[in-house]
């Protein structure tokens, strides 16, 4: 999933450029001029039927559905890993593919809350008016969002009560049983986070903690080993890795991270050597 930092995506389809694997690129609708990606050995499917994505918006649980349904028609797969634009690779793809292959059958989703917490339920068990404007600074939508958060605070109005709501990253690689499953429970998932907020972080780890798939989670104590990405979060913050975290990068077990940004392409050339190299 991108919508910006088109040098660093080239990148990322570089890094990725391997005859085992498919590439599915979902620009965000907004975007008028598609990028032109390049690949020598793998697949590469730009999405036509694309999503006009909203940050904290169901649209992007559309755009991951547009995603995996895309894969699933010309798969099936080994492993569906959903990435953004702005991850890198940061283990090799002979490395990555053999540890897939040790253990397959496994789902690798990040999980950082597994009881619900009053975090979980302002997000999922309240609605939110104007979803596609949680960005906005505008006090007209601004102030009738948050009146009625309060008001439904206040009377102790709730939504989707009998579901036990899981939360962690929304970047997952998952199998093809667990990806058909969502794309079967698609209806479901888009009806009960409509008017919700950063339903990406929640719906996927709610179906699969309710569903068969979960006794197959590969880790759920730590969210960076539960998905295998090393996330780049400073005191509670998202920040994009710089130079000074190379040295933790090259160390760490995870496969995938994020997020980078263009601004020193050194660094980026640094990391782009780690996925080359063999081990």
């Amino acid at each position: 999933m991108a919508h910006s930092e088109y040098e660093l995506l080239q990148i990322l389809v570089s890094c990725l450029d391997d005859p085992r694997n498919d590439l599915y690129v979902h620009i965000d609708r907004k975007v008028q001029t598609l990028p032109s990606l390049q690949v020598a050995k793998a697949g590469l499917f730009m999405l036509e039927d694309r999503v006009d994505v909203r940050w904290g918006d169901v649209s992007v649980v559309e755009a991951e559905y547009a995603l995996f349904e895309a894969a699933v028609k010309k798969g099936p797969y080994q492993y569906y890993h959903l990435l953004s634009g702005a991850d890198l690779p940061i283990k090799s793809q002979d490395y990555i593919h053999q540890f897939f292959n040790e253990y397959s059958g496994k789902e690798f989703i990040g999980y950082t809350l597994t009881t619900v917490t009053p975090e979980v339920i302002r997000k999922v068990q309240r609605w939110h008016l104007f979803p596609k404007h949680f960005q906005s600074k505008s006090w007209a939508i601004r102030i009738p969002r948050a009146l009625s958060l309060r008001i439904q605070e206040l009377f102790g109005i709730k939504r989707n009560k009998c579901i036990d709501f899981k939360k962690g990253t929304q970047w997952v690689s998952i199998t093809d049983g667990l990806v058909r499953y969502a794309i079967d429970h698609k209806e479901w998932a888009l009806k009960t986070f409509s008017h919700t907020f950063c339903s990406d972080e929640i719906f996927l780890h709610t179906l699969c903690w309710q569903s068969p798939f979960r006794k197959n989670l590969f880790n759920t104590t730590r969210d960076e080993m539960g998905c295998l990405r090393a996330i780049g979060w400073k005191n509670k913050c998202l920040t994009d890795w710089g130079t000074e975290d190379l040295a933790l990068l090259k160390d760490s077990p995870a496969l995938f991270a994020r997020k980078f940004n263009s601004k020193d392409m050194s660094f980026i050339r640094e990391i782009q050597r780690l996925s080359c190299n063999a081990s």
